[in-house]
């Protein structure tokens, strides 16, 4: 591999992203849509539309959780300025909703993402696995499950060891 021998000159210096004028992002203006109703009737109209179906249900059936894909809608919204962060969060659900509905009348499988995938699951892992044939053994030997507590062991005075080096106490 062959090594740069001149700066790079067109990278951004640091400061750069502060330099803009306030108010210049689209997130820094007043929201087009102040409510929520607003904003849900906005989407409502986005998403009744063909094109926005059909790219719908192709994410559907790659799986992707319906809330994840509610969670990005909103974040570009409000990245874009159609709305604040809080409309966003209060207009989910029905965002949610309205991908359920059009994944039912497309009869497309999907994952709403509300549903707990790994709950009635017991752990797979290597130790979980290495734990549960250890308690198996104990049992079977007739020695407690849970081991008990040791007792401290005390060190007397004369095993203790002066601390020596640059940082110890005198």
């Amino acid at each position: 591999m062959a090594e740069r021998t001149q700066p790079l000159h067109d990278a951004p210096i640091p400061g750069m992203s502060l330099t803009h004028e306030l108010g210049a992002r689209p997130w820094q203006s007043p929201p087009q849509y102040a409510t929520v109703d607003e904003a849900i009737e906005y989407y409502m109209s986005r998403m009744s539309s063909d094109e926005f179906v059909d790219q719908l249900v192709d994410v559907m059936e790659m799986g992707i959780p319906l809330t994840t894909l509610a969670n990005t809608i909103q974040m570009s919204g409000v990245m874009d300025g159609k709305h604040t962060i809080d409309v966003g969060i209060l207009i989910m659900p029905v965002l949610i909703e309205m991908m359920m509905l059009i994944g039912d009348t497309q009869k497309v499988d999907y994952d709403s993402g509300l549903e707990n995938p790994d709950k009635g699951k017991t752990r797979s892992s290597t130790l979980a696995k290495v734990k549960a044939e250890l308690k198996k053994k104990m049992q079977s030997n007739n020695m407690p499950s849970e081991p008990e507590e040791e007792p401290e062991l005390m060190m007397e005075e004369t095993e203790m060891k002066e601390p020596k080096g640059l940082m110890a106490r005198r």
